[in-house]
């Protein structure tokens, strides 16, 4: 081996040292918990889903049968996860969070984002984006393309609120006729929007803007799914479905105990989003929208804690 690749070696593993470190890797638990770093990716995998079948778990983390069952065992013991024989199946086991899995789950969660958080506080605006866009070039390079996901998900940045207003008002005139009071109300709802007591999130697909949505503050008790669009050109990858999870996921976090939103009946693509992630339909009445009829629709889920291309909806 050539002393540069030796070189190159050595970089790579001292980089590992540092990181490993950084993150606390090298803590008997995560995140000041009882809790390895294997077994809180775990939790992590089975928040993502409603359930898992084991074998389905293992493939996904590259684990040992019998080292994946010692720790589903330890979280049963926790009364973490439940644990069913598959209906099609019953050769197949499948788990999911209990209650208290998924409030342990959401606590480690928060505590992940508000290291991350201090992180990247301690850094200048500039150095932030060297730092993120350098980790990304990481995962390009060494992740297999078939497992990569096809977009980034990120906070808004000066300059997305009005390509929000811009898209919705555009792309709704395209394929629905609807007219400059729809973008109005757009406006209305960004010039509305706090970054103080809401969130968004823009999405990216090979560094171009392909879709948003935001998390607003209704009341005290309950957020307010906002503006989710996906570009016709990045529908089919999963991303209106991500999301929506994004939003649900936030509002967990801060408390709420229910999500809302309001939408029209004609999105139907945004519809089955809304029914696969938990919302259920609570009322609809006729409406109007540049001349055109149209059918208002409110859709509402609680948020205690559980087990997770569109087209928009405002």
């Amino acid at each position: 081996m050539s002393s540069l690749t030796e070189a190159r070696v050595s970089e790579i593993r001292a980089f590992n040292r540092f990181y490993t470190k950084v993150i606390g890797v090298l803590q008997a638990g995560m995140l000041d918990s009882p809790y390895s770093l294997t077994e809180v990716r775990v939790l992590f995998e089975l928040a993502q889903a409603e359930r898992l079948e084991t074998g389905e778990l293992r493939a996904m983390l590259d684990l040992d049968a019998g080292y994946l069952s010692r720790i589903l065992t330890r979280f049963e013991s926790d009364g973490l996860i439940e644990r069913e024989r598959s209906a099609a199946d019953a050769r197949k086991q499948l788990v999911r969070l209990s209650g208290p899995g998924s409030a342990v789950f959401a606590e480690l969660d928060e505590r992940s984002a508000k290291t991350i958080r201090e992180l990247l506080g301690a850094l200048p605006e500039e150095d932030q984006g060297r730092l993120v866009a350098g980790m990304a070039t990481i995962r390009g390079l060494l992740e297999p393309a078939s497992r990569r996901e096809p977009y980034v998900i990120r906070a808004p940045r000066p300059g997305d609120l009005g390509w929000v207003v811009h898209r919705h008002g555009a792309l709704y005139a395209q394929e629905w006729g609807w007219g400059m009071d729809f973008e109005r109300l757009v406006a209305r709802i960004v010039g509305a929007y706090d970054p103080a007591t809401d969130a968004g999130w823009i999405a990216e697909v090979d560094g171009e803007r392909a879709g948003c949505v935001f998390c607003v503050r209704k009341d005290d008790r309950t957020a307010q799914l906002r503006m989710l669009l996906v570009e016709p050109s990045a529908r089919g990858l999963g991303l209106g479905r991500r999301l929506v999870e994004e939003c649900l996921d936030h509002a967990r976090r801060e408390g709420y105990e229910r999500i809302m939103l309001w939408t029209r009946d004609c999105l139907v693509g945004a519809r089955r989003i809304y029914q696969a992630t938990g919302f259920e339909l609570e009322s609809e009445e006729q409406g109007e929208e540049n001349g055109l009829p149209v059918i208002e629709q409110v859709w509402s889920r609680t948020l205690q804690a559980t087990g997770s291309a569109a087209q928009p909806g405002a």
